[in-house]
């Protein structure tokens, strides 16, 4: 465990972490030595890789699964697939229908089902609600829980899941007990004994996600709980698709914790003159880190230096220089 306070990485210290940004600007890394910080803190911690590219692994060098592994003391590690949540949240819709849909119709649910699985969104809805699952079934046993997002585009339609969701799923409610009511007056008129409403089997799962959603969107939008670490490099674009996750961030109530700067040329030494193209990048990101301190100043800003190898393996990982300017 640190004991020297001014060794801990100015990471923002939250109960849950987001990190995400443009593919390729470290985000990965820099999640992997928030969760290790934090871990060595004396904080149980999961850092948990929802990015399809799963490098969390080749970066801490573990083999990582669906299930937690322990990496280091006090941290434990693992990468969820949204494909085969994908696939797993299907199969779990096809089981409560099986038991609330006549059988002569069971064919066409399931067809109706296996196009869903593939329409614009699934994947990202089933991922949602693996991580609200997370956050249930692991937030009791993790001081802290680190997740490692997908690019950004991708993230940000996560995120907005909760609110977009959870009116839908109502609206579904709303329409199931309207058909579970029609059904149970059909039934009294027929003198035959009226089903109960509240055990509809499909109506209960509707109340369950509604439910989960609105304790994630609880969660997503407490500033004391929860941080979104966008992770940068100093190029024009990464900057410009930073500037508007953080706005899109803002308009759901997500909190941006922090951002990071990574690979930047490190400070100058005295003697021989510069290389001219050196020279010429290190003005270029001057440009950027101005542009950077103008439209994300709001929030804590982190710098990384470029280093000279890839930080791989949890030993270079807690080596790592994040400071504050």
């Amino acid at each position: 465990m640190l004991s020297d306070a001014d060794s801990r990485l100015p990471f923002p210290d939250r109960p849950i972490l987001f990190f995400g940004g443009k593919g390729g600007v470290g985000k990965t890394t820099m999640a992997a030595a928030a969760a290790l910080d934090l871990a060595a803190r004396g904080y149980r911690t999961l850092l948990v890789s929802t990015d399809p590219a799963h490098s969390t692994a080749d970066v801490l060098q573990a083999k990582l699964g669906a299930r937690p592994r322990r990496v280091a003391e006090g941290c434990w590690a693992m990468e969820v697939d949204p494909e085969r949540e994908a696939d797993r949240y299907i199969d779990g819709v096809k089981s409560r229908v099986e038991s609330a849909a006549p059988p002569r119709l069971l064919g066409e649910v399931y067809r109706q089902i296996d196009i869903a699985r593939v329409s614009p969104g699934a994947v990202e809805s089933a991922l949602f609600d693996r991580f609200t699952r997370i956050l249930e079934d692991e937030g009791e046993d993790y001081d802290r829980i680190v997740f490692d997002t997908a690019p950004t585009g991708q993230t940000l339609r996560l995120l907005s899941l909760p609110e977009l969701m959870t009116t839908w799923i109502g609206g579904l409610i709303k329409r199931r007990r309207k058909v579970g009511a029609l059904a149970q007056m059909w039934k009294n008129v027929a003198g035959t004994e009226a089903a109960d409403l509240e055990q509809d089997p499909l109506l209960r799962a509707l109340e369950e996600r509604r439910d989960r959603f609105r304790a994630a969107r609880r969660i997503l939008t407490d500033p004391g709980r929860t941080a979104f670490v966008f992770v940068v490099i100093p190029e024009r674009l990464p900057i410009w698709e930073t500037e508007k996750a953080v706005e899109a961030l803002s308009k759901h109530g997500v909190p941006v914790g922090a951002i990071v700067v990574n690979q930047l040329l490190p400070t100058r030494g005295s003697g021989a003159p510069e290389d001219p193209f050196l020279a010429a990048r290190r003005e270029r990101q001057a440009g950027h880190l101005a542009r950077i301190s103008e439209k994300l100043g709001d929030w804590p800003v982190l710098r990384v230096d470029l280093q000279d190898s890839d930080p791989v393996g949890v030993d270079a990982l807690r080596r790592i220089p994040v400071y504050e300017p």
